[in-house]
């Protein structure tokens, strides 16, 4: 009778793991697995994580991202785009996340100038280089 107890107890959970192992079998597996194992270990788990660890968590943050995704692009529908502050938008309420997010475009903003100031001058230089090579 235990048997037919824990049967029912089975079905009254709510079958939100059943989508994440059909979405998981349309992907390939293991992609972040290295990137995985470097977080949790980063995060107190051992140096080398059983697998079965490692591929559960990869369930979980492509599920998460995933989500993320759709229901960004169901916010940037609405204009006819997807845009990053409809990422900011759903996170709004998060500002862990949204701190780090504000600080990493920002960090890509620095970049791209100094690649675009790096540019110019290597453009420069390259220019005087040949107006040397051209006087010899």
């Amino acid at each position: 009778m235990s048997s037919s107890g824990g049967g029912n107890s089975s079905k009254s959970r709510p079958p939100s793991s059943q989508p994440s192992e059909t979405t998981s079998s349309k992907r390939k597996r293991g992609v972040f697995q290295k990137e995985l194992q470097h977080m949790m270990y980063g995060f107190g788990d051992d140096i080398n994580p059983l697998p079965e660890s490692v591929a559960l968590m990869e369930d979980i943050v492509v599920e998460y991202v995933t989500d993320l995704v759709h229901k960004a692009q169901d916010i940037g529908s609405q204009r006819g785009k997807l845009s990053v502050d409809d990422f900011l938008y759903l996170i709004r309420k998060d500002s862990r996340k949204l701190n780090r997010c504000t600080e990493l475009l920002s960090m890509n903003e620095e970049l791209k100038q100094a690649r675009k100031v790096f540019e110019s001058d290597e453009d420069k230089l390259r220019k005087v280089f040949e107006v040397d090579e051209t006087a010899e």
